[in-house]
């Protein structure tokens, strides 16, 4: 089989990327330890080059991007349709696949089967980021949607929720959740614990909660004095071009007394060194407004780390409250802190946690078994007329 990823996130080295990016990394990469072809095609969003990669067995091509001002997107989108057209005439594809508003303006090939994987589209967010939907990009989720053959959904929550906006059109919907990298992400006895530390991953921006989590930390301090907040991730930036980041210092913390002393920056780094930083952390809190599935909550539990996360959402898909982790309230950073506070005056209790909590990750995302999924599903599209 040969399956397609139209894609502009997948990770390039030395390049910082999202949870996307680390998804099509890892399922195409164990495609192709299943002997299946991987091809990823997207526009460059790294440098303004063509660049072709062979990533072990992975084929990358990143294209040139467009810069002519009002024509980007149809440019972008001709130049993603010459490449499939290339691909299909020297290896047939038959799966292509991409995020919602992946397939507005491709042009379907026959007999490829197109999918759609529910990462989280435009209409899904535009409820949490508390935005009107944009005309633009509302068309083009919708013209998306009816051209997919198929559609993947990451959790139980972002089919339903996302069903409140968009049809499936009675098309086939499969819930496979995204495979965690258990050879990377498991504990590390041999990195020493830094006492009462507090981290977060994911790219720093307002739908994932770093705003409220800053606030909690008063309270936090107030329980243990010495106490520190490390914020791994990229910077995101308002629609001026502003620094999300620099928001949150030159806004947020300066109200917040004496927290800046315990906040710390500290950047996008690679998934493989991010392991790390969680086998360092006492706690790892993610308290997101909106997630779709969230991959840093199982990551960081399948290091056997005891974890907070957002119980809104799919939260409570991933964690069972006291059991396997602890879910928060997002818009409440007094619920965020006292949850915090609970583990750090409850380390024996959250390692019977932490445990649990490596369990259920073992048992629900392990690769091989949610790769196995995936093929499954792409062979009963294609035997289907």
């Amino acid at each position: 089989m040969h399956i397609c990823f139209i894609t502009n996130e997948y990770p390039k080295l030395d390049f910082p990327h999202g949870g996307v990016g680390t998804f099509v990394h890892t399922i195409s990469h164990a495609l192709s330890k299943k002997g299946h072809s991987v091809s990823i095609i997207g526009i460059n969003n790294y440098t303004n080059i063509y660049e072709e990669e062979n990533d072990e067995d992975v084929s990358v091509y990143r294209l040139k991007p467009s810069k002519l001002k009002g024509l980007v997107w149809y440019l972008n989108n001709k130049l993603i349709n010459r490449k499939l057209i290339e691909l299909h005439s020297k290896e047939p594809i038959d799966i292509i696949e991409t995020s919602e508003l992946g397939l507005s303006f491709i042009k379907k090939i026959k007999p490829i089967k197109y999918v759609i994987r529910l990462h989280g589209g435009h209409h899904f967010f535009a409820e949490a980021e508390n935005r009107k939907i944009s005309q633009w990009k509302g068309f083009q989720e919708k013209r998306s949607f009816k051209k997919a053959d198929a559609f993947i959904a990451v959790s139980k929550y972002v089919k339903s929720h996302t069903a409140k906006y968009l049809s499936y059109h009675n098309k086939p919907i499969e819930i496979i959740k995204i495979p965690i990298n258990l050879n990377v992400f498991k504990p590390k006895p041999e990195i020493k614990v830094k006492e009462n530390s507090i981290l977060f991953a994911g790219t720093v921006c307002e739908k994932k909660g770093v705003s409220q989590l800053l606030k909690a930390m008063p309270k936090v301090i107030e329980n243990k004095n010495r106490v520190d907040l490390f914020i791994y991730g990229r910077d995101w930036f308002f629609p001026d071009g502003r620094s999300y980041i620099e928001h949150l210092r030159t806004i947020v913390l300066p109200k917040l007394g004496r927290v800046a002393e315990h906040v710390h920056f500290m950047g996008a780094i690679p998934f493989k060194t991010l392991a790390d930083k969680y086998a360092e952390a006492e706690v790892c809190v993610f308290p997101s407004l909106m997630e779709t599935q969230g991959l840093v909550a199982p990551e960081a539990m399948a290091t056997g780390k005891i974890v907070v996360f957002s119980k809104c959402g799919p939260g409570p898909e991933t964690i069972k409250h006291g059991e396997t982790g602890l879910l928060c309230d997002p818009y409440d950073s007094d619920d965020i802190a006292n949850k915090i506070n609970w583990t750090l005056n409850h380390k024996d209790q959250c390692k019977l946690i932490a445990d649990n909590g490596r369990d259920y990750v073992l048992a629900n995302f392990e690769i091989n078994a949610i790769t196995k999924d995936n093929i499954d599903f792409y062979n009963m599209l294609l035997n289907s007329k």
